[in-house]
């Protein structure tokens, strides 16, 4: 059954934080967006929850669906819901976690024209709040 509500509520979105090495080898994987809002911007993946489907389980298979990784499990980080943080309309992210051993490869899927990975000491312009989600994941690790 599909509802319809009287007042506006903002969207629920998805972003996973994946993490290799330590201190200055640190790397996060990114992706080049290929859609707008941000079109050529590196962002971390993620995506809007699909309505049957847990929020860990949205952020896997954003994560699948733009670099090609499939990982077992990931830890919700915390929720970022500052209002602004998407030009298209009020977005609320639960960010997730995952550490890996080693760069693992990954490729650009869906709306993702690039995956790589990023020296975290040498970051590009990161699109949406992308630049203070990682520094505040980065100042807790």
């Amino acid at each position: 059954m599909v509802y319809t509500y009287a007042y506006p509520r903002p969207a629920l979105t998805v972003d996973a934080l994946v993490v290799t090495g330590k201190g200055n080898q640190r790397k996060v994987l990114l992706i080049r967006r290929g859609r707008d809002p941000f079109a050529g911007m590196w962002a971390l993946p993620g995506g809007f929850v699909d309505m049957e489907e847990t929020l860990e389980a949205a952020c896997r298979r954003e994560l699948k669906e733009e670099t090609g990784l499939d990982l077992p499990r990931m830890e919700q980080f915390r929720v970022f819901d500052a209002p602004g943080r998407d030009p298209r309309h009020r977005t609320i992210s639960v960010v997730f976690h995952a550490s890996v051993a080693q760069e693992l490869p990954v490729t650009g899927g869906d709306d993702a024209s690039l995956a790589a990975w990023y020296s975290v000491t040498e970051l590009p312009p990161l699109a949406f709040d992308h630049s203070d989600i990682l520094s505040q994941f980065l100042g807790k690790s």
